[in-house]
């Protein structure tokens, strides 16, 4: 079979880019699962609910009521995880943050949030 010189490159490129779009695209999705989980349910066994009742007005507890400000803590481990050097985390790390809060704003799960 004949084959197209550097197409090897091509596919392995394209291969990274698949992969680099469903890491992120994955870590979006459990940013905002566990932000949407700490700020509006009450999680299994009211865990949540005691947590947030025990960090009360503190900074975290206050966090707590905040999607927004959530997902910004929230999505520091996951830019880790996909990017390598600082200013790609950095920037990754804003990015995950606002996909998971576009995210929530089309779910329309949330009415008020505390700005």
């Amino acid at each position: 079979m004949y084959q197209i010189p550097g197409s090897d490159l091509m596919e392995y490129q394209l291969l990274s880019q698949i992969t680099f779009g469903m890491q992120f695209l994955v870590c979006t999705l459990a940013i905002w699962r566990l932000t949407h989980l700490f700020v509006l349910e009450d999680g299994p066994w009211d865990f949540v609910y005691h947590l947030r009742k025990r960090l009360g007005n503190s900074i975290f507890g206050q966090a707590m009521d905040c999607f927004y400000c959530l997902s910004i803590w929230i999505a520091v481990p996951f830019a880790f995880i996909i990017f390598n050097d600082w200013l790609s985390i950095l920037i990754g790390w804003l990015s995950l943050s606002g996909a998971a809060c576009l995210l929530e704003q089309l779910t329309g799960l949330r009415k008020n949030h505390k700005e």
